[in-house]
């Protein structure tokens, strides 16, 4: 049974009219809410919790952290990224999702700036399939249209990814890779544009059908970690004090 854990700074929700309005009980709390109706095992964490409610007991039974975070990024405590850093190398999955481009453990993971063009202008996004043959596109049509998105635009400042599973077109004439994938150390990394705060993408049945897909193929590389460090030799070696 894959175990979940929703991340959700959780603030946009309290300060902003608009988005309490669409996500009542939080952003977390809607995406666990499809994840437990697709059969997960869901638990939820917020921001302001004791250690942002990713204490090592909850991290070790974790499959698959997902993440979002827009306005308080800097809030997040390097102690706690280390920590979930150090879980993903071991094997956990991730699944950074809109303006988790940003955060402190995406960034960590990638090396590098992250950054991207973006605009908001309520315009049309079409997420395209540009990789059938992958298990996060299992059953999501060639393409699938968002009335209202922000607009993500190249160039994003990231490692070339390992996969790109989806690309989007936006009204405004921009493209973007929105779903592309990572392996780190053991762990496998899944980031996902869609789902700006102040429109309901995540009451769409595609982009929830993609982060239910994204879950699973980030929870299946679970294994044993690998043993650093000094290496006792197999044999004998010659002409050496090593046994």
């Amino acid at each position: 049974m894959i175990q979940v854990t929703v991340w959700n700074e959780f603030r946009h929700e309290k300060e902003n009219e608009v988005v309490r309005n669409i996500y009542p009980d939080g952003i977390h709390m809607q995406i666990a809410s499809f994840l437990k109706e697709a059969g997960y095992v869901t638990q939820t964490a917020t921001l302001d919790e004791a250690e942002h409610g990713l204490t090592e007991e909850v991290l070790a039974k974790t499959d698959c952290l997902i993440w979002w975070g827009h306005m308080a990024h800097d809030a997040v405590d390097e102690e706690i990224v280390s920590r979930v850093q150090k879980h993903v190398l071991r094997g956990m999955g991730l699944v950074v999702l809109h303006s988790g481009h940003m955060s402190k453990i995406f960034m960590r993971l990638m090396g590098t700036s992250c950054d991207l063009k973006w605009r908001e202008a309520d315009e049309r996004e079409r997420l395209f399939v540009v990789d059938p043959t992958h298990p996060i596109a299992e059953g999501i049509p060639e393409s699938f249209e968002l009335l209202k998105e922000e607009m993500y635009g190249e160039h994003f400042d990231i490692p070339a990814p390992d996969e790109t599973v989806f690309l989007s077109w936006f009204e405004g004439g921009n493209v973007f890779r929105s779903g592309i994938t990572y392996k780190r150390g053991n762990g496998r990394i899944f980031y996902f544009q869609p789902g700006h705060e102040s429109y309901p993408t995540y009451y769409n049945e595609w982009v929830q059908k993609v982060i239910i897909n994204g879950v699973k193929w980030c929870s299946e590389n679970r294994r044993t970690y690998p043993v650093y460090g000094n290496q006792k030799p197999f044999y004998a070696i010659e002409g050496s004090n090593e046994k």
